[in-house]
């Protein structure tokens, strides 16, 4: 081993010299590894693919989504690849190129059979607000049942660290999901305060900007504006007629409710404002280290679940976001430099059409009266097995049993499973149920069959699945609607690449929401991140 060792010393210095040799300086300086100045994804919160084109004409040509159109390159069949299609879910799988059978995050909240509860999937008691003294649970927040790591991650891990990422979104999940686990920070509103705040997972003090922007009250500005359309009610022929008159009063809230702008298209404002100070304050993108801006847009989701896809609020708050993204692609083109930026626009998920608007124009749809249905499975399980509450709950479209009870009163499951099932297959929105444990022996579309599997943690999903009708919802009974299925009005979302080596143009294949992260790590030449399962979408990278 040392003769071996002893000859190969020589040729190791020999080839150091050589590669040392003032000639090759400019090559290697010519050949430095080019990456954007910074990366921001911005997440519409609940946006239906066809939003692009439904609102098309009416969407300013110094707006976002014409420029984002036109400039960028958007893959027009962009698919969530899981069900539950869910907020938390679509947050994470943007940003890890993962699934919820990895990634653990199978919902906004999961029932946890160890604390024999539920749980709520950014829910951390081991920390504190930072930035309020009004929040107490509400500030208990991390990444921490995240499992994998983020893209943001793996571009700190690649620059030892260097580079700043910063999570935004009025939604706490929205910000912590996207931006990771070691993240500089993640900010999120606190709708008892209007003030933005974080955890102490991330820091013990609010940075000076954070202070600085949340005492301007921007709430109480945006109030002071009532929210009537930002063109003639007539003109909204793409919608519905409204139910209720516009302007819808805000002045009203000014300093006493801060929760109610998260609802109105002015929360998309507050959220680009607060990212425009994000990149000042943090000097995001300022030098040579590629830094990521994560925003996720709230509001349209809040929006869409009262109001409906046809409804004249929904549309208004595409056209009021298109102005905010058009002003806010100048700021980044004055402050970061035209084509220096790469930026991503996406959603977490889409939404079905209300069921009544639906029944008015003669299509089948209805409602899954969810508690109702809990009720009596528990009634009916108790009379056939002696014992209460052994239906947990129903949620993302699961049943969750309450397996300790099975466990310590030697009910036989299969037994529960059968008597669920059964129930469950009378109702008229249900199209399928079945056990979640044995969905590979279960006769499925291959594509559902693929979501579903896709979903399935065993240790934070529930134990029976229920599949809709489709243009059926869960819950909503008096109006408004919902998201959350494998149907295409949830999972088909859009997916537009601009700015820095971005060449204008379209694909109309399908891709999948797992392929984002990956083809954003392929652009940076980083790692994907750890429970990536995605695809480098290669017209976007070549």
């Amino acid at each position: 081993m040392q003769k071996f060792i002893s000859f190969l010393l020589p040729v190791f210095f020999a080839v150091a010299a050589t590669a040392q040799n003032p000639g090759n300086e400019s090559a290697s300086a010519n050949l430095s590894l080019q990456r954007p100045k910074l990366v921001v994804g911005i997440v519409v919160d609940q946006m239906r693919w066809d939003y692009l084109y439904r609102y098309y004409d009416r969407y300013a040509a110094a707006g976002g989504f014409k420029r984002l159109i036109s400039q960028g390159f958007s893959c027009d069949n962009t698919l969530i690849p899981y069900a539950p299609t869910l907020t938390a879910c679509g947050h994470t799988c943007i940003y890890t190129g993962s699934v919820p059978a990895i990634t653990g995050i199978t919902g906004n909240d999961w029932f946890d059979y160890n604390k024999n509860n539920f749980l709520y999937c950014t829910e951390d008691d081991s920390v504190k607000s930072t930035g309020s003294n009004t929040m107490t649970a509400a500030g208990q927040m991390s990444p921490r049942n995240l499992l994998v790591t983020t893209i943001g991650d793996e571009l700190r891990l690649a620059t030892n660290f260097r580079s700043k990422v910063i999570g935004l979104a009025i939604k706490d999940r929205g910000a912590i999901l996207s931006a990771g686990h070691s993240a500089n920070a993640a900010y999120w509103y606190d709708n008892t305060s209007g003030n933005w705040v974080t955890s102490t997972y991330y820091r013990d003090e609010l940075p000076d900007w954070v202070n600085d922007f949340n005492a301007k009250k921007m709430p109480d500005k945006y109030y002071a504006l009532d929210w009537n359309t930002l063109y003639p009610l007539d003109s909204y022929i793409q919608s519905a007629p409204p139910t209720k008159i516009f302007p819808y009063s805000l002045k009203q809230y000014a300093g006493k409710n801060y929760q109610v702008i998260s609802a109105t298209p002015y929360g998309n404002s507050l959220t680009v404002d607060m990212a425009e100070a994000a990149v000042t304050g943090e000097a995001l993108g300022a030098d040579s280290i590629t830094d990521m801006l994560t925003i996720s847009l709230s509001s349209p989701d809040y929006i869409g679940h009262a109001y409906g896809p046809n409804s004249v609020e929904e549309e208004d708050c595409f056209l009021r976001l298109d102005k905010d993204l058009g002003g806010f692609l100048d700021f980044l083109d004055k402050k970061i430099g035209k084509g220096k930026y790469l930026v991503f626009l996406t959603a977490d998920h889409g939404v079905a059409n209300v069921p009544a608007f639906l029944n008015e124009h003669k299509i089948p749809a209805g409602n899954f009266d969810n508690e109702k249905v809990t009720a009596a499975l528990n009634k009916s399980l108790e009379e056939k097995f002696n014992a209460t509450g052994l239906v947990a709950g129903i949620l993302n479209y699961q049943v969750y049993l309450n397996r300790n009870e099975i466990t310590e009163k030697k009910i036989n499951k299969d037994s529960v499973y059968t008597t669920v099932i059964n129930y469950l297959l009378q109702d008229p929105s249900v199209d399928r149920a079945f056990a979640l444990d044995a969905i590979n022996q279960t006769t499925l579309n291959a594509t559902v069959k693929e979501a579903l599997t896709n979903g399935y943690y065993p240790g934070r999903s529930g134990d029976i699945q229920i599949i809709f009708h489709p243009q059926w919802i869960d819950g909503f009974l008096n109006g408004g609607t919902t998201h959350g299925v494998w149907n295409p009005y949830d999972t088909h979302i859009p997916l537009i690449w601009y700015g820095w080596n971005i060449t204008p143009g379209k694909t109309n294949r399908n891709v999948y929401m797992t392929d984002i992260a990956p083809t954003i790590a392929a652009m940076l030449k980083i790692q994907m991140p750890s429970g990536s399962v995605g695809h480098v979408i290669e017209e976007v990278v070549k």
